[in-house]
C-alpha cells in the first residue's frame, strides 16, 4: 500500500491512546479503534507508521500487528485465547529432559530447574519432570493454577505472551517475563539449549542460523511490546 500520509501522532482518550494519521484516526482490520492501554505503546505504535517510507510495509510494523490482534482476536475472545496459551503448561518444554549425555543433562538442569522453582513459588505449583518424549501427566492443581494466571492478564499482554510461549515451547518461560521479569534474552538461551547443542555437535547452517535470529529477535520483540502496554 502506498503511504497516504504525512504524520503519525497520539491523541489520548477517554478509553486509551489512539494513532491519528494526518488528523484521521488508525483502525484495525476488523475496523475497531486502535486504541492501546499505554502512551509508551502508542508512541512505539506510531513510530512504526510514522518511519514507513513510500509504501506501507505491514511487516515492519509488528507492535502494530499485535496490536490489531489484541483488539480484534484476543479481547473479543479472551477466556478461549487465554486457555489455549494455558494448554502449553501440559507439555511444557521445561519438563522434558534429555536422556544424554550427562553434559547436555546437566545444562538443561541449570537453566531449567530454576525457572521452574521460580514458577513454583509464584504460583505455588509442583512440576513433573520427566527424561525423553513420553508424555508426564502434570498435577491438577498446577494446571489449574497456571490457567487462572494466564486467564488474568489483559487482552495486550495475552498477544505478547502468546508469542514468547508459543516461540519457546514453554508456558513457564513465557510466564517468567511477563510476570517474573526475567532477563528474555536468559530465557531465550534457555529454551534453546537443545538446539545450541546440536550446533556444537554438527554445525549450524547459514539457513538455520537466520531462521533463529529472527526467531530470536521476535521474541524480544514480543517481551517488549508487554513491557509497554503495561506502560
Amino acid at each position: 500500500m502506498k503511504r497516504f500520509y504525512k504524520q503519525a501522532a497520539i491523541v489520548e482518550g477517554e478509553a486509551g491512546f489512539g494513532i491519528q494519521l494526518d488528523g484521521r484516526p488508525v483502525h484495525t482490520p476488523a475496523r475497531a479503534p486502535l486504541t492501546l492501554p499505554s502512551a509508551r505503546l502508542a508512541e512505539a505504535i506510531a513510530s512504526e507508521w510514522q518511519e514507513q517510507g513510500d509504501s506501507i510495509d505491514p511487516r515492519s510494523m509488528p507492535f502494530t500487528g499485535l496490536a490489531n490482534g489484541a483488539i480484534d482476536q484476543i479481547a473479543t475472545n479472551i477466556e478461549s485465547f487465554a486457555a489455549g496459551i494455558a494448554r502449553y503448561g501440559e507439555s511444557d518444554l521445561l519438563c522434558y529432559r534429555a536422556e544424554g549425555p550427562s553434559e547436555l543433562i546437566a545444562r538443561e538442569a541449570a537453566a531449567w530447574d530454576p525457572l521452574l522453582e521460580w514458577a513454583g513459588r509464584r504460583y505455588d505449583v509442583t512440576f513433573r519432570v520427566t527424561q525423553g518424549i513420553i508424555p508426564v501427566e502434570q498435577p491438577a492443581a498446577t494446571l489449574e493454577r497456571l490457567g487462572a494466571a494466564v486467564g488474568a492478564f489483559d487482552a495486550f499482554t495475552l498477544a505478547g505472551l502468546s508469542t514468547l510461549v508459543t516461540l519457546s515451547g514453554s508456558l513457564v518461560c513465557g510466564l517468567a517475563i511477563v510476570d517474573g521479569g526475567h532477563d528474555a534474552d536468559a530465557v531465550w538461551s534457555a529454551s534453546e539449549i537443545d538446539e545450541a547443542w546440536e550446533v556444537e555437535q554438527w554445525g549450524e547452517d547459514a539457513d538455520a542460523a537466520a531462521r533463529s535470529a529472527l526467531r530470536r529477535a521476535e521474541f524480544s520483540m514480543a517481551r517488549a511490546f508487554c513491557d509497554l502496554a503495561r506502560g
